[in-house]
């Protein structure tokens, strides 16, 4: 029984939210997010509400979809209506960032500069030469861009150098003794 999928999502005032061809598709003011739905669970939008139902009792897999769905649900109308944000923060000497159209030019201590293609869902501000912010109405979408840009030059332990998320900490090692 899932806790999570018992609570019907709100519909936050600004997004429209539609289902058609099996899709939940919820448009606001940042942007349109859509939620391939489950064969497995039924959805219905009642009252400025969306609420979501397994299709058969005692069934694990509509149980696990049961709460999967409602949360991709809540995260589609949280991003089209406030969006999500991520900072990247480039630390090491020399490390530094440009934009240029959709792509990303990185100096990150390697021979040559790192290029990398954002999505056009998703757009790139260049806070500092050394902070990124990511925005996107998609959160996936999101994550998996800011986890491939991480990807370049993960933080090291040593010296803290690499590319990290703004809140994250970086446990460090002590290094070899003489």
């Amino acid at each position: 029984m899932s806790r999570v999928g018992k609570h019907p999502v709100e519909i936050v005032d600004g997004v429209s939210v539609e289902i058609k061809d099996g899709q939940l598709i919820a448009k606001g003011k940042v942007g349109e997010a859509s939620v391939k739905l489950s064969d497995l669970v039924d959805v219905k939008i009642e009252d400025k509400k969306v609420s979501v139902s397994p299709k058969e009792e005692n069934n694990k897999q509509a149980d696990m979809m049961w709460g999967t769905i409602r949360a991709l649900i809540n995260n589609a109308i949280i991003g089209a209506s406030v969006g999500f944000s991520k900072t990247l923060n480039f630390i090491g000497v020399g490390y530094k960032i440009a934009l240029k159209g959709n792509k990303l030019d990185m100096v990150i201590g390697y021979s040559h500069n790192v290029e990398y293609t954002i999505p056009a869902e998703v757009k790139a501000e260049v806070v500092s030469p050394t902070e990124l912010k990511l925005t996107s109405a998609n959160k996936e979408l999101l994550g998996l861009v800011a986890s491939e840009i991480r990807s370049f030059r993960v933080p090291e332990p040593y010296k803290g150098k690499g590319i990290r998320y703004k809140d994250e900490y970086v446990r460090r090692k002590e290094g070899k003794k003489k």
